[in-house]
């Protein structure tokens, strides 16, 4: 019996499919739910991510009621939007204070309740019915989970001061969670779902990642905040695992070897696990009998070594930035100055981008400051190329926020220790790093002078909107008891100018990335901020490949190009290549040769 076929006959109730956006886990959820309800199971899938692309992957349009699936006999699925379920909590906060409080504060609570962490703790909400309410999912014998609730909210609950009413009377009296004393009617429903989660005969975490060295080291980071916790993930599934079958192909034999390379360096806490490598399949998981594929393919044993033909290359000097970002490039020299951000998901290769969009600007002889804020990116930032008119730099995200959080603890001395503790958990939240990091980046934005600044990961429109609460600014911000800093006062006006701002978008040509990018858009649009274009990273289009599984996932990337030039005022596209991701770029010079054969790469839609 294969691995998978044993997860699958002695799955406990529930399934927790877990992992960072663009990996593949609504596939293997999917692909799970399907596999469970094939042995007679009767089976309900549900989403609870923003971007979910549930209702493609199945074919059937989803509502948050149980939807019976067509081919699949016992399946069921719904799609639990999470901003909604965010709006209702809002609502229950705000519903008992409408009246008494002015516009102006409801309009400042609103836009705190507008965050990371409440979309967390409304899913969460979502999560424990389905969870530990037995009467919601009475007729069925397995959940599954596409997506999972952080450490970061699981640790909050476990704290005895999230139960009481002390925020509600203090100095922080809203978190960003907001009032905490409001969760108390949800406590014991809470704490059976806590106990659910850590129960191995109850529920089952699967960890999914992809080859590739930041994704694997997010699965670590997740790996590690979950242990502590008593949620141990008992199966890691690296997806997308590429095994070249034409070996003269120059793109497939690089593909193989970064994810070779990847999988080589795996990381120790990852290593311990049980692991289930899938192979990278020609299409993207569409359709019931597509999720039966997938499953196939999963317990499949793993294909055997092939000999390569020839050695490989030695690993090629660093190239000169993509062709394709001449043209953005060089409308960003034409202004002769400003500040440009590079957005997107974790694994989109917003780093590459950021320092290829640097290097371009420094080559046309402007002065430009590249910083980042991204852990994974920050070693390919600093330890790239300087010049006379290039430097670059890092901004320490975790030193940030501690000393944002060393203000706000000394802000309140009189705290007991159970308060004290809470305030701690409610400081190591999405939403203290965001502003403890727009805080620097106000200080890097300041300092920059003429020329340019490039910023490899940036503030989110939450953040923004959250600054800017009609001038007086929000708890999150004042509870520090300090004035907010110039800097920051300065920095609003001009992300929010387009001829001193510019906006990069960076997304992959697969649904999941492009539909967290298109929310993305949609935030900063909330926050009076238009991206300026869209970059397509990774693309097999520009390519000329050989390998079957490649030739066929590049035909299949024209659908997404389509719906990236419906959603983007200007598109450019880069080919894929070993520097994805990744500050290392063996294969770099046959790939751009094979880019060039293939006729180029256009440059704007």
């Amino acid at each position: 019996m294969s691995a998978l076929a044993s997860l699958l006959a002695r799955a406990p109730r529930a399934l927790f499919v877990t992992g960072k956006g663009g990996v593949g886990k609504t596939s293997l959820a999917c692909a799970l739910a399907v596999g469970l309800a094939d042995l007679g199971r009767r089976t309900l899938l549900v989403s609870t991510d923003p971007a979910s692309n549930l209702d493609e992957v199945l074919g059937v349009p989803l509502s948050s009621a149980p939807t019976p699936i067509p081919g699949a006999p016992g399946l069921f699925a719904s799609n639990l939007d999470p901003i909604e379920s965010a709006r209702a909590y809002r609502e229950k906060v705000l519903g008992p204070v409408r009246g008494l409080l002015p516009a102006a504060a409801l309009s400042s609570i609103e836009e705190q309740l507008s965050g990371a962490c409440t979309v967390e703790i409304a899913a969460f909400d979502e999560f424990s019915r389905l969870l530990a309410d037995p009467s919601v999912t009475a007729g069925f014998d397995h959940v599954v989970f596409d997506t999972a609730p952080t450490g970061h909210t699981l640790r909050l609950l476990a704290l005895p001061a999230a139960w009481t009413d002390f925020l509600a009377s203090s100095a922080g009296g809203t978190s960003c969670l907001g009032p905490l004393a409001g969760l108390a009617a949800q406590r014991a429903l809470y704490e059976a779902t806590r106990h659910a989660l850590a129960d191995p005969l109850a529920t089952m975490i699967v960890l999914v990642s992809r080859p590739d060295r930041t994704a694997l080291a997010e699965a670590e980071r997740t790996r590690a905040e979950l242990e502590p916790l008593g949620l141990h993930p008992r199966l890691l599934v690296v997806n997308a695992v590429f095994e070249a079958t034409d070996r003269t192909d120059a793109v497939a034999l690089a593909l193989e070897a970064r994810g070779r390379r990847a999988l080589d360096a795996l990381p120790a806490g990852l290593r311990a696990m049980p692991r289930l490598d899938v192979p990278l399949l020609p299409r993207q998981v569409l359709g019931v009998d597509a999720a039966r594929g997938f499953l196939a393919a999963a317990a499949a044993p793993p294909l055997a070594p092939v000999a390569t033909a020839a050695p490989a290359p030695p690993s090629s000097p660093r190239a000169a930035a993509p062709a394709s970002l001449d043209a953005l490039v060089g409308e960003l020299a034409a202004t002769g100055h400003g500040v440009v951000f590079t957005m997107g998901k974790g694994g989109v290769g917003k780093t590459s981008v950021a320092r290829s969009i640097a290097e371009g600007l420094a080559r046309r002889g402007a002065r430009v400051h590249l910083t980042t804020t991204d852990p994974a990116g920050s070693a390919a930032v600093v330890s790239g190329p300087a010049s006379r008119t290039l430097r670059t730099s890092r901004i320490d995200a975790k030193a940030e926020t501690s000393a944002y959080a060393a203000e706000v603890l000394a802000s309140q001395p009189d705290l007991d220790p159970a308060g004290r503790a809470l305030l701690e958990e409610d400081l190591r939240s999405p939403c203290t790093e965001e502003i403890a990091v727009f805080r620097a980046l106000a200080r890097v934005v300041a300092d920059g002078g003429d020329g340019f600044v490039v910023i490899d990961t940036a503030p989110t429109g939450h953040t923004i909107l959250l600054l800017d609460a009609a001038g007086s600014y929000h708890r999150e911000v004042t509870r520090t008891a300090g004035a907010v800093p110039d800097a920051v006062r300065a920095l609003l006006p001009t992300l929010r100018d387009p001829a001193l701002t510019r906006v990069i978008l960076v997304t992959l040509p697969e649904a999941t990335p492009v539909h967290e990018a298109s929310h993305l858009q949609d935030d900063l649009r909330r926050a009076g901020i238009e991206p300026f274009a869209w970059v397509v990273n990774a693309c097999l289009t520009p390519l000329a490949v050989r390998d079957p599984v490649l030739v066929a996932r590049k035909a299949a990337e024209a659908r997404l190009l389509a719906e990236v030039r419906a959603l983007a005022r200007r598109v450019h596209v880069i080919p894929w290549s070993d520097d994805v991701g990744a500050p290392d770029l063996p294969e770099r010079e046959r790939i751009e040769a094979s880019a060039a054969a293939a006729g180029g790469v256009p440059t704007r839609a």
